[in-house]
């Protein structure tokens, strides 16, 4: 019955299980550091013999008459052997529809890439925030947001709440541990808060903060306090959609690192409105930063937001573009994160989720593990579903030299 199949859906079908990938293309100027190529094997579960002798050659015919976009495995040709990708290589790939096999052989060969960079282990990192309040920062993406109108009064959870949360998350196996503050809050507070969380955690356990711009003096106050390192990212349409200068975004990244801190960062939030250059031009200065991970996040819809109207772009297409951060972001940088936690997600290569405790600032709930907040066991369950082992131990992102 299959070698009656139309061509064209063989050939789909093949693009997405990532079979009979032997793509040429010319190299642009090295970028990454590291030269990997692997051999392109069959898939073992499936048998030549299952599917009849036309399966193959029905494969290989599609592929010679170039029903993909030849501009696709030529530019994944370039990844594979080590090249970096131009910008306008960037936009074409995300210019791929969602439903395509183009966008399945994106996903997969970011998969490949993402496994063989951190060795096959994916990691789960939580996140806890010591307090909560109305912002006047205006990211209108954010729940935080005093102009969102969502929580109207500060509140912050004490001490004993913060070890306890800390400790959790470090019992329930998280590879690290963020302490979150919105940002104006006190960092005199937040360090004693730091201080009693480090005091009770394993020497071994990795602790990171993720706060907001900071001067090359409390950066590092940070290291010193037993940080490894930070979350910071310029976040899409900086200064238009926030009332932060994204100059300031970056010069808080170039103190963390002078610092001696690891800075993790990602392409967020994304939205339907954002072009593809917009994408590209995102991905390539979250590369430009070294960072220990990139990727991805789409941006969740604030109920009754005006930021809401613009709607919410779908996991395909988030994963879609996790992948092309992957296969366009440095292979030194071995980590790909995506938030908020989901299947095609780690299929198209993050290898790093986030369970999250109290404040969030894509939900209404103070605290978010009643409302869309997940627990390390959630996040480690949704690798396992993309066949990705989880790493046991501390996070090798955050300990990379």
């Amino acid at each position: 019955m299959l070698r009656c199949w139309p061509r064209m859906l063989i050939w789909r079908m093949a693009g997405a299980a990532g079979w009979g990938r032997h793509w040429s293309g010319t190299n642009t100027h090295t970028l990454f550091k590291e030269v990997r190529t692997e051999s392109s094997t069959v898939n073992p579960m499936v048998s030549p013999n299952t599917y009849g002798p036309t399966f193959f050659s029905n494969i290989q015919m599609q592929r010679e008459t170039n029903c993909m976009d030849p501009k696709i495995p030529a530019a994944l040709s370039n990844v594979e052997n080590g090249a970096s990708l131009t910008k306008e290589q960037i936009m074409h790939l995300l210019s791929c529809p969602p439903v395509s096999a183009e966008n399945y052989a994106l996903m997969a060969a970011a998969r490949k890439l993402s496994g063989s960079v951190c060795n096959g282990k994916a990691e789960v990192h939580a996140q806890f925030a010591v307090n909560v309040a109305p912002c006047s920062c205006g990211c209108l993406f954010c729940s935080f947001a005093a102009v969102n109108n969502v929580f109207k009064k500060s509140t912050r959870i004490t001490v004993e709440e913060a070890i306890r949360c800390a400790c959790q998350f470090e019992a329930d196996g998280a590879n690290a541990v963020f302490i979150m503050a919105t940002a104006h809050f006190p960092m005199g507070d937040y360090f004693e808060v730091a201080a009693e969380v480090r005091r009770n955690l394993l020497q071994s356990t990795i602790l990171i903060a993720n706060v907001g711009d900071q001067d090359s003096a409390t950066a590092k106050k940070l290291a010193e306090s037993g940080f490894s390192g930070v979350y910071h990212a310029v976040r899409l349409r900086e200064g238009i959609d926030t009332n932060i200068d994204p100059r300031q975004r970056v010069a808080s990244i170039a103190n963390f690192k002078e610092a001696g801190l690891h800075v993790g960062t990602c392409v967020e939030p994304v939205g339907p409105e954002h072009t593809n250059e917009e994408l590209a031009d995102a991905i390539m200065l979250a590369a430009s930063f070294n960072p220990v991970y990139s990727g991805a996040a789409r941006r969740i819809a604030i109920p009754g937001t005006e930021m809401a109207k613009r709607g919410m772009i779908s996991e395909l297409r988030m994963a879609q573009i996790v992948a092309v951060t992957r296969l366009a972001t440095p292979r030194a940088t071995i980590g790909n994160c995506t938030h908020e936690p989901c299947t095609l997600g780690a299929l198209a290569g993050a290898n790093l989720f986030w369970a999250e405790a109290g404040a969030n600032p894509r939900d209404i709930e103070e605290k978010t593990e009643e409302g869309r907040g997940d627990t390390v066991a959630d996040c480690a369950n949704i690798f396992k579903e993309a066949d990705w082992d989880v790493l046991h131990g501390p996070s090798r992102f955050y300990s990379a030299t």
